[in-house]
Protein backbone atom coordinates (compact mmCIF):
# COMPACT_ATOMS: atom_id res chain seq x y z
CA UNK A 1 0.00 0.00 0.00
CA UNK A 2 1.08 3.57 -1.09
CA UNK A 3 0.87 6.30 1.42
CA UNK A 4 0.30 9.26 0.24
CA UNK A 5 2.02 12.33 2.28
CA UNK A 6 0.58 15.69 2.18
CA UNK A 7 2.07 18.15 0.54
CA UNK A 8 4.06 20.68 3.17
CA UNK A 9 3.70 24.17 2.35
CA UNK A 10 6.44 27.37 2.87
CA UNK A 11 3.90 28.49 5.96
CA UNK A 12 3.41 24.52 7.12
CA UNK A 13 7.24 24.16 7.62
CA UNK A 14 8.13 27.48 9.26
CA UNK A 15 4.97 26.51 12.04
CA UNK A 16 6.87 23.51 12.52
CA UNK A 17 10.11 25.60 12.75
CA UNK A 18 8.57 27.70 15.43
CA UNK A 19 7.41 25.33 17.20
CA UNK A 20 10.92 23.48 17.65
CA UNK A 21 12.53 26.61 18.27
CA UNK A 22 10.57 28.53 20.41
CA UNK A 23 9.63 25.00 22.38
CA UNK A 24 5.90 25.76 22.51
CA UNK A 25 2.75 25.49 19.94
CA UNK A 26 2.28 28.52 17.99
CA UNK A 27 -1.56 29.61 18.37
CA UNK A 28 -1.90 31.44 15.47
CA UNK A 29 -2.27 31.36 11.90
CA UNK A 30 1.10 31.90 9.70
CA UNK A 31 1.23 32.76 6.23
CA UNK A 32 4.41 32.85 4.63
CA UNK A 33 6.36 35.27 2.53
CA UNK A 34 4.66 33.20 -0.50
CA UNK A 35 1.07 33.29 0.44
CA UNK A 36 1.02 30.31 1.73
CA UNK A 37 -0.88 29.63 5.08
CA UNK A 38 -1.09 27.14 7.71
CA UNK A 39 -2.84 27.14 11.25
CA UNK A 40 -6.46 27.90 12.49
CA UNK A 41 -8.45 29.80 10.80
CA UNK A 42 -10.14 31.83 13.11
CA UNK A 43 -7.31 32.76 14.91
CA UNK A 44 -5.11 36.12 14.11
CA UNK A 45 -2.26 35.63 11.46
CA UNK A 46 1.46 36.15 12.07
CA UNK A 47 2.80 37.12 9.06
CA UNK A 48 6.52 36.23 8.10
CA UNK A 49 7.16 38.04 4.82
CA UNK A 50 11.37 37.75 4.19
CA UNK A 51 13.78 34.89 5.54
CA UNK A 52 15.72 37.54 7.49
CA UNK A 53 12.32 37.61 9.97
CA UNK A 54 13.08 33.86 10.33
CA UNK A 55 16.94 34.06 10.67
CA UNK A 56 16.48 36.84 13.39
CA UNK A 57 14.18 34.14 15.44
CA UNK A 58 16.33 31.79 15.08
CA UNK A 59 19.56 33.69 16.51
CA UNK A 60 17.32 35.42 19.79
CA UNK A 61 14.37 32.85 20.13
CA UNK A 62 12.37 35.16 22.62
CA UNK A 63 10.51 38.70 22.74
CA UNK A 64 13.93 39.92 21.80
CA UNK A 65 14.14 38.72 18.30
CA UNK A 66 10.73 38.87 17.51
CA UNK A 67 10.35 42.26 18.46
CA UNK A 68 13.65 42.81 16.10
CA UNK A 69 11.35 41.10 13.31
CA UNK A 70 8.29 42.88 13.72
CA UNK A 71 9.72 46.68 14.07
CA UNK A 72 12.06 45.80 10.50
CA UNK A 73 8.59 44.80 9.14
CA UNK A 74 9.79 41.60 8.57
CA UNK A 75 6.92 40.12 10.39
CA UNK A 76 2.98 41.69 11.13
CA UNK A 77 0.11 40.69 12.67
CA UNK A 78 -3.48 40.71 10.99
CA UNK A 79 -6.35 40.38 13.06
CA UNK A 80 -7.13 41.78 16.63
CA UNK A 81 -3.53 42.91 18.19
CA UNK A 82 -4.64 42.26 21.55
CA UNK A 83 -5.73 38.70 20.87
CA UNK A 84 -2.81 38.13 18.72
CA UNK A 85 -0.41 39.22 21.83
CA UNK A 86 -2.55 37.41 24.07
CA UNK A 87 -1.97 34.09 21.89
CA UNK A 88 1.90 35.19 21.49
CA UNK A 89 2.16 35.66 25.05
CA UNK A 90 3.98 32.20 25.94
CA UNK A 91 6.45 32.82 22.87
CA UNK A 92 7.10 36.82 23.98
CA UNK A 93 8.70 35.44 27.53
CA UNK A 94 10.43 32.11 26.48
CA UNK A 95 14.05 32.58 26.51
CA UNK A 96 15.77 29.40 25.19
CA UNK A 97 19.50 29.18 25.20
CA UNK A 98 20.46 28.94 21.22
CA UNK A 99 22.97 26.12 21.67
CA UNK A 100 19.80 24.17 23.35
CA UNK A 101 17.64 24.00 20.62
CA UNK A 102 16.87 20.95 18.76
CA UNK A 103 18.17 22.12 15.56
CA UNK A 104 18.93 18.79 14.32
CA UNK A 105 15.42 17.98 14.12
CA UNK A 106 14.15 20.75 11.40
CA UNK A 107 17.97 20.75 9.97
CA UNK A 108 16.31 19.73 6.11
CA UNK A 109 13.92 22.50 6.61
CA UNK A 110 16.02 25.30 7.73
CA UNK A 111 18.48 24.72 4.90
CA UNK A 112 15.35 24.01 2.03
CA UNK A 113 13.45 27.55 3.52
CA UNK A 114 17.13 29.06 3.04
CA UNK A 115 16.54 30.96 6.50
CA UNK A 116 20.28 30.19 7.49
CA UNK A 117 22.71 33.20 7.66
CA UNK A 118 24.40 35.47 9.65
CA UNK A 119 22.50 37.40 12.46
CA UNK A 120 21.16 40.78 10.73
CA UNK A 121 21.42 43.91 12.68
CA UNK A 122 19.19 45.20 15.23
CA UNK A 123 17.15 47.92 13.48
CA UNK A 124 18.02 51.05 14.32
CA UNK A 125 15.51 51.93 16.29
CA UNK A 126 16.95 49.77 18.91
CA UNK A 127 18.47 52.42 21.50
CA UNK A 128 22.28 52.05 22.83
CA UNK A 129 23.50 53.95 26.13
CA UNK A 130 27.19 54.57 27.67
CA UNK A 131 28.54 54.77 30.54
CA UNK A 132 27.92 53.29 34.38
CA UNK A 133 24.10 52.21 34.49
CA UNK A 134 22.41 55.55 36.57
CA UNK A 135 25.07 58.09 36.27
CA UNK A 136 23.63 61.42 35.53
CA UNK A 137 25.33 61.00 31.92
CA UNK A 138 23.96 57.66 30.97
CA UNK A 139 20.14 59.03 32.81
CA UNK A 140 20.39 61.57 30.36
CA UNK A 141 20.84 59.37 27.12
CA UNK A 142 18.48 57.22 27.91
CA UNK A 143 15.68 59.93 29.05
CA UNK A 144 16.53 61.71 25.73
CA UNK A 145 16.38 58.51 23.61
CA UNK A 146 13.19 57.94 24.84
CA UNK A 147 11.10 61.56 24.64
CA UNK A 148 13.56 63.32 21.98
CA UNK A 149 11.58 61.50 19.55
CA UNK A 150 8.69 64.47 18.48
CA UNK A 151 6.89 66.54 20.07
CA UNK A 152 4.34 66.14 17.49
CA UNK A 153 4.40 62.53 17.59
CA UNK A 154 3.76 62.59 20.89
CA UNK A 155 0.73 64.60 20.56
CA UNK A 156 -0.77 62.22 18.11
CA UNK A 157 -0.33 59.02 20.46
CA UNK A 158 -0.88 61.52 24.00
CA UNK A 159 -3.65 63.51 22.26
CA UNK A 160 -4.01 66.76 23.59
CA UNK A 161 -3.36 66.79 27.40
CA UNK A 162 0.37 65.66 26.76
CA UNK A 163 0.22 63.60 30.02
CA UNK A 164 2.77 60.75 29.61
CA UNK A 165 1.63 58.92 32.93
CA UNK A 166 -1.55 56.67 33.96
CA UNK A 167 -5.21 58.60 33.48
CA UNK A 168 -7.48 58.15 36.33
CA UNK A 169 -11.00 57.16 34.62
CA UNK A 170 -13.80 59.05 36.86
CA UNK A 171 -16.77 57.95 34.50
CA UNK A 172 -17.82 53.89 34.04
CA UNK A 173 -18.42 55.06 30.11
CA UNK A 174 -16.05 53.99 27.79
CA UNK A 175 -13.21 56.00 27.84
CA UNK A 176 -10.48 55.30 24.57
CA UNK A 177 -12.71 57.53 21.96
CA UNK A 178 -10.99 59.71 19.94
CA UNK A 179 -10.93 63.28 20.27
CA UNK A 180 -13.85 64.37 18.32
CA UNK A 181 -16.29 62.25 20.01
CA UNK A 182 -19.34 62.88 22.68
CA UNK A 183 -18.63 61.58 26.07
CA UNK A 184 -16.29 61.17 28.82
CA UNK A 185 -12.67 61.26 26.59
CA UNK A 186 -8.91 60.53 27.67
CA UNK A 187 -8.43 64.56 28.07
CA UNK A 188 -11.39 64.28 30.66
CA UNK A 189 -9.34 61.32 32.76
CA UNK A 190 -5.52 62.85 32.43
CA UNK A 191 -7.62 66.41 33.92
CA UNK A 192 -9.19 64.12 36.40
CA UNK A 193 -5.56 62.46 37.37
CA UNK A 194 -3.75 66.26 37.49
CA UNK A 195 -6.61 67.24 39.80
CA UNK A 196 -6.75 64.19 42.26
CA UNK A 197 -2.45 64.78 42.63
CA UNK A 198 -3.66 67.91 43.81
CA UNK A 199 -5.63 67.21 45.99
CA UNK A 200 -4.00 64.03 47.71
CA UNK A 201 -0.79 67.38 47.91
CA UNK A 202 -3.67 69.69 48.99
CA UNK A 203 -1.99 72.32 47.10
CA UNK A 204 -3.05 75.80 48.08
CA UNK A 205 -2.12 79.11 46.72
CA UNK A 206 1.03 80.16 47.36
CA UNK A 207 2.30 77.21 47.85
CA UNK A 208 5.68 75.86 46.21
CA UNK A 209 5.44 72.40 43.86
CA UNK A 210 8.31 70.87 42.94
CA UNK A 211 7.49 68.45 39.90
CA UNK A 212 10.28 66.08 39.21
CA UNK A 213 10.38 64.60 36.09
CA UNK A 214 7.33 67.34 34.78
CA UNK A 215 7.23 65.85 31.13
CA UNK A 216 5.46 68.64 28.63
CA UNK A 217 4.32 70.59 31.90
CA UNK A 218 0.40 69.42 32.10
CA UNK A 219 0.53 69.25 35.57
CA UNK A 220 2.80 72.32 36.44
CA UNK A 221 -0.03 74.34 34.41
CA UNK A 222 -2.83 72.99 35.92
CA UNK A 223 -1.78 72.85 39.66
CA UNK A 224 -0.29 77.17 39.09
CA UNK A 225 -4.00 78.03 37.09
CA UNK A 226 -6.33 76.05 39.18
CA UNK A 227 -4.63 75.94 42.77
CA UNK A 228 -2.20 79.30 42.54
CA UNK A 229 1.11 77.73 43.57
CA UNK A 230 4.45 78.30 42.40
CA UNK A 231 5.92 75.60 40.66
CA UNK A 232 9.38 74.36 39.75
CA UNK A 233 8.92 71.56 37.09
CA UNK A 234 12.40 69.31 35.95
CA UNK A 235 13.12 67.46 33.51
CA UNK A 236 15.80 65.81 31.55
CA UNK A 237 14.35 66.14 27.73
CA UNK A 238 14.99 69.04 25.66
CA UNK A 239 12.13 68.85 23.60
CA UNK A 240 9.66 68.25 26.98
CA UNK A 241 11.00 71.57 28.19
CA UNK A 242 10.91 73.66 25.36
CA UNK A 243 7.21 72.07 24.79
CA UNK A 244 6.40 72.88 28.40
CA UNK A 245 7.84 76.70 28.23
CA UNK A 246 5.81 77.49 25.54
CA UNK A 247 2.46 75.97 27.51
CA UNK A 248 3.02 78.04 30.32
CA UNK A 249 3.83 81.48 28.34
CA UNK A 250 0.65 80.43 26.42
CA UNK A 251 -1.09 79.96 29.65
CA UNK A 252 0.45 83.23 30.81
CA UNK A 253 1.92 81.76 33.82
CA UNK A 254 5.48 82.57 33.25
CA UNK A 255 5.52 84.32 36.76
CA UNK A 256 4.36 81.07 38.51
CA UNK A 257 5.82 78.28 37.01
CA UNK A 258 9.40 77.85 35.68
CA UNK A 259 10.34 74.57 33.97
CA UNK A 260 14.41 73.33 33.97
CA UNK A 261 16.79 71.03 32.28
CA UNK A 262 17.79 69.55 35.28
CA UNK A 263 19.07 66.41 37.40
CA UNK A 264 17.35 65.67 40.47
CA UNK A 265 20.46 65.06 42.06
CA UNK A 266 21.15 68.78 41.67
CA UNK A 267 18.51 69.91 43.07
CA UNK A 268 19.03 72.79 45.64
CA UNK A 269 15.73 74.83 45.63
CA UNK A 270 14.01 73.62 48.66
CA UNK A 271 12.17 73.77 50.90
CA UNK A 272 9.09 72.72 49.28
CA UNK A 273 5.41 72.69 50.42
CA UNK A 274 4.65 69.66 48.07
CA UNK A 275 6.47 67.42 45.51
CA UNK A 276 5.05 65.17 42.98
CA UNK A 277 6.81 62.41 41.05
CA UNK A 278 4.94 61.23 38.39
CA UNK A 279 5.90 58.32 35.70
CA UNK A 280 9.80 59.95 36.58
CA UNK A 281 10.92 57.36 39.36
CA UNK A 282 10.65 54.19 37.43
CA UNK A 283 13.89 55.75 35.40
CA UNK A 284 15.77 55.96 38.83
CA UNK A 285 16.73 52.08 39.41
CA UNK A 286 16.35 50.20 42.92
CA UNK A 287 20.21 50.83 43.80
CA UNK A 288 19.98 54.69 43.66
CA UNK A 289 16.28 54.78 44.89
CA UNK A 290 16.98 55.35 48.53
CA UNK A 291 19.45 58.61 47.86
CA UNK A 292 16.73 59.27 45.34
CA UNK A 293 13.88 59.35 48.18
CA UNK A 294 16.46 60.86 50.60
CA UNK A 295 16.92 63.55 48.36
CA UNK A 296 13.39 64.56 47.91
CA UNK A 297 12.78 64.13 51.79
CA UNK A 298 15.74 66.86 52.15
CA UNK A 299 13.84 69.10 50.01
CA UNK A 300 10.33 68.79 51.60
CA UNK A 301 9.12 71.39 54.92
CA UNK A 302 8.14 69.71 57.69
CA UNK A 303 4.49 68.49 57.36
CA UNK A 304 4.88 68.83 53.39
CA UNK A 305 3.70 65.60 50.84
CA UNK A 306 5.27 63.84 48.36
CA UNK A 307 2.89 61.78 45.93
CA UNK A 308 4.71 59.29 44.43
CA UNK A 309 2.81 57.86 41.18
CA UNK A 310 4.98 54.58 40.08
CA UNK A 311 5.10 51.74 38.21
CA UNK A 312 5.73 48.35 40.11
CA UNK A 313 6.15 44.97 39.38
CA UNK A 314 3.58 42.67 40.86
CA UNK A 315 5.91 39.51 40.83
CA UNK A 316 9.64 39.52 40.69
CA UNK A 317 10.77 37.01 38.08
CA UNK A 318 13.28 34.54 38.93
CA UNK A 319 16.59 35.41 37.84
CA UNK A 320 17.99 33.36 34.51
CA UNK A 321 20.98 32.24 33.86
CA UNK A 322 21.84 33.62 31.13
CA UNK A 323 20.08 37.18 31.29
CA UNK A 324 18.99 38.70 27.62
CA UNK A 325 17.80 42.20 26.88
CA UNK A 326 14.15 42.84 27.04
CA UNK A 327 12.13 44.30 24.34
CA UNK A 328 11.47 47.35 26.81
CA UNK A 329 15.20 47.81 27.48
CA UNK A 330 16.47 47.75 23.73
CA UNK A 331 13.41 50.09 22.07
CA UNK A 332 11.81 52.13 24.67
CA UNK A 333 13.22 52.47 28.42
CA UNK A 334 16.98 51.77 28.66
CA UNK A 335 17.81 50.99 32.22
CA UNK A 336 14.03 50.80 33.53
CA UNK A 337 13.61 49.11 36.65
CA UNK A 338 10.41 48.07 38.17
CA UNK A 339 9.90 46.81 41.50
CA UNK A 340 7.28 45.83 43.75
CA UNK A 341 5.41 48.55 45.69
CA UNK A 342 6.28 47.03 48.89
CA UNK A 343 9.95 47.70 47.97
CA UNK A 344 9.06 51.54 47.27
CA UNK A 345 7.32 51.98 50.13
CA UNK A 346 10.23 50.46 52.48
CA UNK A 347 12.94 52.57 50.35
CA UNK A 348 10.41 55.83 51.46
CA UNK A 349 9.77 54.93 54.85
CA UNK A 350 13.79 54.23 55.30
CA UNK A 351 14.21 58.08 53.70
CA UNK A 352 12.30 58.87 56.50
CA UNK A 353 8.98 60.08 54.90
CA UNK A 354 5.56 58.00 56.35
CA UNK A 355 3.25 56.42 54.18
CA UNK A 356 0.13 57.80 54.56
CA UNK A 357 -1.83 56.05 51.76
CA UNK A 358 -1.25 53.82 48.46
CA UNK A 359 -4.03 53.68 45.80
CA UNK A 360 -3.51 50.73 42.95
CA UNK A 361 -4.62 52.12 39.55
CA UNK A 362 -3.52 49.19 37.28
CA UNK A 363 -7.12 48.67 35.46
CA UNK A 364 -6.86 52.31 34.84
CA UNK A 365 -3.37 52.15 33.17
CA UNK A 366 -4.61 49.84 30.81
CA UNK A 367 -7.50 51.65 30.19
CA UNK A 368 -5.03 54.82 29.14
CA UNK A 369 -2.99 52.48 26.93
CA UNK A 370 -5.85 51.19 24.70
CA UNK A 371 -6.80 55.20 24.31
CA UNK A 372 -2.87 55.50 23.54
CA UNK A 373 -2.61 52.89 20.82
CA UNK A 374 -6.25 53.95 19.61
CA UNK A 375 -4.92 57.53 19.04
CA UNK A 376 -1.84 56.17 17.34
CA UNK A 377 -3.63 54.08 14.90
CA UNK A 378 -6.20 56.44 14.00
CA UNK A 379 -3.30 59.00 12.59
CA UNK A 380 -0.56 56.03 11.60
CA UNK A 381 0.46 57.66 8.48
CA UNK A 382 1.40 61.25 10.29
CA UNK A 383 2.88 59.36 12.59
CA UNK A 384 5.14 57.33 10.53
CA UNK A 385 5.90 60.55 8.93
CA UNK A 386 6.89 62.18 12.00
CA UNK A 387 9.12 59.07 13.30
CA UNK A 388 9.77 56.12 11.42
CA UNK A 389 7.77 53.19 10.49
CA UNK A 390 9.98 51.01 13.33
CA UNK A 391 9.29 53.78 15.38
CA UNK A 392 5.62 53.52 14.82
CA UNK A 393 5.95 49.82 15.16
CA UNK A 394 7.61 50.11 18.53
CA UNK A 395 5.27 52.08 20.00
CA UNK A 396 1.90 50.08 19.18
CA UNK A 397 3.63 46.86 20.42
CA UNK A 398 5.07 48.53 23.56
CA UNK A 399 1.54 50.12 24.24
CA UNK A 400 -0.74 47.35 22.96
CA UNK A 401 1.56 44.81 25.22
CA UNK A 402 2.07 46.90 28.01
CA UNK A 403 -1.98 47.23 28.40
CA UNK A 404 -2.59 43.47 28.46
CA UNK A 405 0.39 43.11 30.78
CA UNK A 406 -1.69 45.75 33.88
CA UNK A 407 -4.89 43.24 32.44
CA UNK A 408 -3.40 39.86 33.42
CA UNK A 409 -1.78 41.49 36.84
CA UNK A 410 2.03 41.14 35.70
CA UNK A 411 2.63 44.87 36.71
CA UNK A 412 0.64 47.32 37.84
CA UNK A 413 0.45 50.98 38.79
CA UNK A 414 0.37 52.88 41.95
CA UNK A 415 0.20 56.03 43.99
CA UNK A 416 1.66 56.52 46.95
CA UNK A 417 1.24 59.23 49.49
CA UNK A 418 4.04 60.28 51.91
CA UNK A 419 4.63 62.55 54.52
CA UNK A 420 8.17 64.18 55.79
CA UNK A 421 6.59 64.49 59.33
CA UNK A 422 7.51 67.33 62.05
CA UNK A 423 9.82 66.23 64.58
CA UNK A 424 7.42 65.71 67.39
CA UNK A 425 5.32 63.21 64.86
CA UNK A 426 2.75 65.94 63.52
CA UNK A 427 2.16 65.11 60.25
CA UNK A 428 -0.59 67.96 59.78
CA UNK A 429 -2.50 65.05 57.71
CA UNK A 430 -6.43 64.65 58.21
CA UNK A 431 -7.97 62.14 60.75
CA UNK A 432 -9.86 60.18 57.72
CA UNK A 433 -8.90 59.66 53.79
CA UNK A 434 -11.61 62.50 53.46
CA UNK A 435 -9.25 65.19 52.72
CA UNK A 436 -7.67 63.14 50.00
CA UNK A 437 -9.05 60.55 48.87
CA UNK A 438 -10.70 60.27 45.06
Amino acid sequence: MTIITPHRTTATKLAELLEAVLQVPIPVRIRAWDGSTAGPADAPTLIIRTKRAMRRILWQPNELGLARAFIAGEIDLEGDLYDALNRLAGLLWKSPDIKDLPFHTVAGDLLRLGVLGTQPKPPPEEMQVTGSRHSKLRDRQAVSQHYDVGNDFYRIVLGESMVYSCAYWASDEPGYRLADAPGYRLADAQRDKLDLICRKLDLKPGMRLLDVGCGWGSLAVHAARNYGVQVLGITLSTEQAEYARKQVAEAGLTDQVEIRIQDYRDLDDGPFDAISSVGMAEHVGTGPYRAYAEILHAQLKPGGRLLNHQISRLHLPPKAAHQQRSFIDAYVFPDGELAPVGTTVTLLEEAGFEVRDVHALREHYATTLRAWVANLESDWSTAVRLTSPGRARVWRLYMAASALAFERGHIGINQVLAVKTHRNGDSEMPATRAGFAA
